[in-house]
């Protein structure tokens, strides 16, 4: 790619950010606009509806929302919005951090070194038209003593990386511990999950698991709930909650012609109805349904019980110590918060658990497969050679200046980026299918295999497509996998630099705008004239959005000495997104669990994956740079890496998995004077029984046959 193409897609990118950030700040004026761009705020009646009258000032754009996002300190976002947002934001402040310092030695060391090589090209008269890989480790010349200098930096650099990192997990690790010791009890930290109960002929879970740890956890039990298979019942009770929204906004309607509806597709066809009867009798069946279901779960428990003790350390006790002399019986685990478990996993028998693991490694790797198509053609617009070879007839519109650059510096991120958005909702289906008990670790899950995913798909196939990908002999002969990076990653910044302005800056803005939340409010309020019909707070997605920034990172590291020219657009889509996730996190967005900042270990390691990537790719980039002495003193740098983060595995990783004995009794002796407590207990007593056999009542029904199935508690 030309310098030109690249400054087109930068010049394309940079009109829609500006597009999009003039409409975001002109449309969350507007108070039709409020459930689109602060429903979290609107759901805790903290933004009230403006006056509908006309005003000018609302149709001009304001930057003041810039203000107001970075206003509230780390600690008001701590008790607002939770640690895991907080430890959201600390990933871009650690970026920020990591590429400041790499621009400042990349930018105004590495940069002029490189283009001041004499290895590609002698002529610098027209900089337009300059390949970016003058700009590249790929111009200096072979042999030359200035590659000491990339030598120099790739330890500098490596140095300070893992300085932030240890000084992030260190704040992270003591914010977390701070964070458990000023929170309230909460039902999770008392409570554990027990699996494979065994279960005598004639007796019931319920029984077992009274007369067991009533037996032997005699001094700290406290009770108990046993789980059952409540599939249907959870839908039925879905689809009555969504209904008795749409009744209790009906109700409030003060125009009755709005009532009236075509009970079609979008109310467009169908008959005409009376809505309020409509959804009335529509509910009151499926509570009918709902009815019927729960009579029909006697003797459908399943051997497994949420298990509460009257202390946490009874709890931890419990969780880590063996119950049974069968290890297969009585398999304890840590209980998620009763908000943040997962109920369908129940339905499913060790066996089951088992051979759907067995089948998302099977669908995963199916779906790497399928995504080399995507890919290949991705490479094709990336090299106008190929391109013309496959396609004859498009010489003639190739062979115009702007096209081509449109081609080969904006089209191939697009696309790859279009694609790539289709992946997220698959992992999560495979993560969901696997057995865990928590929406947490389902999400963490599908943060992992997000990670891998963008890891393998974007990057190594991008960057082995035209080398080695089909050289099978590469993984039988690991010496030669440096030598095939070095030769492989270079080529490949041109698209990587383009890829972060179009997937990195045109995406944060998007996001700002929420164009398809805004078109769906829209088609809403046109085909259903209300504005609160079904209104949800969303929730932030944690596993498509942490793999992103995570790979920006990846780019980062392994160009920061191939083509430091990378940096500065990486420095802006971080400062972007600081800006933009801090509006959406205080405006938008509303957590559906909390995980006490356990996605930050996923950002360790791979920030410890880019560090050892660059250094295998340092290595064989000094060895086909002529320059063997320098290859052969990079290589202590991966195993000190490695070192490193077997230190910080040790230190802080124990934090982010359980909590340790000292925290535990302390805050259970502060516990004893809390008076607060009494109530606490009452309520963990029913705080793991399955929602879908909690009491609420949404039909305004009072006979015999309707009575109290459903009443809100």
């Amino acid at each position: 790619m030309i310098l030109s193409a690249l400054l087109t897609s930068v010049g394309i990118n940079l009109g829609l950010c500006f597009l999009f950030f003039t409409l975001y700040s002109i449309l969350r004026n507007q108070p039709s606009n409020l459930a689109v761009y602060a429903p979290r705020l609107v759901s805790r009646q903290k933004s009230r509806r403006r006056n509908d009258e006309f005003n000018l000032e609302r149709l001009l754009p304001s930057p003041g929302w810039v203000r107001q996002a970075c206003a509230p300190s780390e600690d008001e976002l701590l008790s607002t919005l939770g640690f895991d947002a907080v430890v959201f934001m600390r990933i871009f402040i650690f970026c920020l951090k990591v590429f400041t310092f790499a621009g400042i030695i990349g930018i105004f060391i590495l940069l002029p070194v490189n283009y001041l090589g004499n290895q590609l090209s002698y002529d610098f008269s027209d900089l337009p038209n300059k390949s970016l890989d003058s700009f590249s480790i790929s111009n200096v010349d072979n042999g030359s003593n200035r590659l000491w200098i990339h030598f120099c930096a790739v330890y500098v650099f490596t140095a300070a990386v893992c300085y932030l990192l240890y000084y992030e997990y260190r704040h992270i690790s003591s914010k977390r511990v701070s964070y458990f010791y000023s929170s309230k009890p909460k039902p999770h930290q008392f409570t554990i999950l027990v699996r494979g109960i065994p279960v005598s002929s004639g007796g019931s879970v319920n029984e077992t698991v009274e007369s067991f740890f009533k037996e032997y956890h005699p001094s700290t039990y406290f009770s108990h709930s046993v789980v059952r298979r409540t599939n249907k019942i959870q839908k039925l009770i879905s689809d009555a909650e969504k209904l008795y929204r749409r009744l209790a906004f009906l109700k409030l309607e003060k125009d009755s012609q709005k009532r009236f509806r075509r009970d079609g597709f979008l109310g467009l066809f169908g008959r005409k109805v009376d809505l309020l009867d409509h959804y009335e009798k529509k509910l009151e069946d499926l509570q009918d349904n709902v009815r019927m279901e729960r009579s029909s779960l006697a003797g459908k428990d399943i051997p497994a019980a949420f298990v509460s003790f009257k202390s946490r350390l009874g709890a931890a006790v419990a969780l880590n110590i063996k119950q049974g002399v069968n290890p297969t019986d009585w398999i304890t685990e840590q209980a998620p918060d009763p908000q943040d478990v997962y109920w369908p996993f129940f339905s499913a028998s060790f066996m089951k658990r088992w051979i759907f693991k067995l089948l998302v490694y099977v669908a995963s790797f199916a779906l790497i497969v399928l995504f080399l198509v995507p890919v290949v053609i991705v490479q094709g617009l990336t090299h106008l050679d190929q391109l013309e070879t496959w396609f004859p007839f498009l010489r003639g519109i190739l062979s115009l200046t702007f096209i081509s650059q449109v081609i080969t510096g904006y089209l191939p991120s697009l696309i790859l980026q279009l694609f790539l958005s289709f992946v997220p909702p698959v992992m999560i289906l495979f993560s969901s299918i696997e057995g865990y008990i928590s929406l947490s670790q389902v999400a963490k899950s599908a943060c992992n295999k997000m990670w891998w995913f963008t890891v393998w798909n974007i990057f190594f196939v991008n960057v082995l497509s035209g080398t080695a990908l089909y050289q099978v002999n590469l993984f039988l002969q690991p010496k030669k996998i440096p030598q095939v990076l070095a030769e492989g990653v270079p080529a490949q910044a041109s698209f990587f630099i383009a890829y972060v302005v179009t997937s990195g800056w045109t995406s944060l803005s998007s996001e700002l705008f929420r164009l398809t939340a805004l078109i769906y409010s829209f088609i809403s309020r046109l085909f259903s004239h209300n504005s609160g019909n079904e209104f949800e707070v969303p929730s932030i997605a944690w596993h498509s959005e942490i793999p992103r920034i995570v790979f920006f990172e990846l780019l980062g590291i392994t160009y920061f000495f191939l083509d430091p020219l990378i940096l500065p657009f990486l420095l802006v889509f971080y400062c972007l997104g600081y800006i933009i996730y801090r509006n959406q996190l205080l405006n938008v967005y509303a957590p559906k669990f909390e995980t006490g900042g356990k996605f930050w270990p996923i950002v360790h390691n791979s920030t410890i994956f880019s560090l050892i990537l660059m250094h295998i790719i340092a290595i064989g980039i000094f060895g086909l740079k002529k320059l063997p002495l320098a290859s052969s003193l990079t290589i202590p740098l991966p195993v000190l890496t490695l070192l490193f983060n077997e230190y910080c595995r040790k230190r802080f990783l124990p934090m982010f998995t359980a909590f340790p004995m000292e925290c535990l009794v302390k805050k259970d002796r502060e516990d004893q004077n809390d008076p607060t407590m009494s109530e606490f207990y009452n309520k963990l007593e029913n705080a793991y029984r399955d929602p879908a056999l909690m009491p609420v009542q949404y039909s305004s029904s009072t006979d015999g046959r309707n009575s109290p199935l459903l009443h809100s508690v």
